[in-house]
């Protein structure tokens, strides 16, 4: 590639030059920026920003790579920074970047200059593009699924913050040969963003339900029927609710808390997790806390995900319990699930040992 003007989806491309200095110090130095780009100088101010100009985008191009200021087409201002590091020329591969300033974010600006420099990137001969984000990055990641990323897998401290703490990073990836478009999700948002029949609400988990939730998966009934059958840490729990939006975004598991419509208080949880996306079979599981049991609750639950489920393409829903957890055997049937069998000793139980399941079933086409 070379370094030379582009335009399009309402973007301009060009090489960065001095006059971009005050909107880059601003953008940079902005917390956001600096939460995902943790490496960037501290503090960023017109030094470090000429530097770049001067320097380091000129020795990205010599490098193989390119490095562009985002600017508005109608006033060439800057709007961010994007630009490609050339991880292979043997095989043609690349990994891509971006930052937008606080002005142009919500604008869709990012995804508009991702598409642009994807679509010139191969057009120059790349095989291969990787974005890698931030777990936590959920923006990145819904960018990277509009320009037609597909998620590929966690890259264990791939990355480091400014303190030297290693970070695993997501890599996102498209080949020159993919289809054109946004890639399709296996799970996708929830309409309006929740779910409820006036009694029960369900709603993506979030950091801030870590606190409920450890309490209940704390509880030994609940600890009973985790798999394996060990109370959880915090720190894991808390680990789990600041990657569910992740998680949900990459088709794995829909991780919802249960709350009480009247109140808004979080009285449990259930995740729906794709197990078996080739074959359209999900899994369901739930739990109550105490105060929220015997109200028919965990019933409204399950009917409400697999309504869910199957209007966004599951074809079969599956729930494994304890034989001797009859409330959650009940709860299963009032959803509509059948009793399919009992899988001898499938579970890890206390002690070394092993423990049967009792499995239901549901089907798309089955009748409420």
């Amino acid at each position: 590639m070379t370094p030379e003007t582009i335009e399009g989806y309402d973007v301009r491309l060009r090489p960065c030059h001095l006059g971009d200095v005050p909107e880059m110090v601003a953008g940079c130095a902005d917390p956001e920026t600096r939460r995902f780009m943790p490496l960037l100088p501290d503090p960023y101010d017109a030094d470090a920003a000429r530097w770049w100009i001067t320097e380091g985008a000129p020795a990205a191009w010599a490098a193989g790579g390119a490095a562009y200021t985002i600017a508005d087409p109608a006033t060439d201002r800057l709007l961010g920074s994007i630009g490609l590091t050339r991880l292979s020329a043997e095989r043609a591969t690349y990994e891509i970047g971006y930052w937008v300033g606080p002005a142009a974010r919500g604008r869709g600006v990012a995804t508009a200059a991702t598409q642009l420099l994807t679509e010139r990137a191969f057009a120059a001969g790349a095989a291969r593009l990787e974005l890698l984000t931030r777990v936590d990055n959920v923006a990145s990641q819904r960018i990277a699924l509009g320009c037609g990323y597909r998620h590929e897998g966690v890259r264990r401290a791939a990355g480091a913050d400014g303190d030297g703490v290693r970070q695993d990073l997501i890599a996102w990836v498209r080949l020159a040969d993919d289809p054109p478009g946004p890639v399709a999700r296996l799970l996708p948002d929830l309409p309006d963003g929740r779910l409820t029949d006036g009694v029960v609400t369900l709603r993506p988990v979030e950091p801030a339900d870590t606190d409920a939730l450890f309490r209940l998966h704390s509880l030994p009934e609940v600890v009973a029927n985790r798999v394996p059958p060990v109370a959880p840490q915090r720190a894991a729990l808390a680990r789990r609710c600041r990657l569910a939006a992740s998680r949900w975004l990459a088709g794995e598991a829909a991780d919802l808390a249960i709350l009480d419509a009247a109140t808004g208080a979080v009285v449990g949880g259930c995740a729906l997790f794709y197990d078996e996306p080739a074959t359209g079979q999900a899994m369901v599981g739930y739990s109550l806390l105490p105060e929220a049991r015997g109200r028919g609750l965990a019933a409204r639950t399950v009917r409400l995900v697999s309504g869910w489920a199957f209007g966004v393409g599951v074809a079969r829903l599956w729930a494994g319990t304890r034989p001797d957890n009859v409330a959650s055997q009940r709860v299963l049937e009032r959803a509509g699930f059948r009793r399919e069998g009992l899988l001898r000793g499938r579970l890890p139980g206390p002690d070394g040992g092993r423990v049967d399941s009792v499995v239901y079933g549901r089907l798309a086409t089955d009748e409420d």
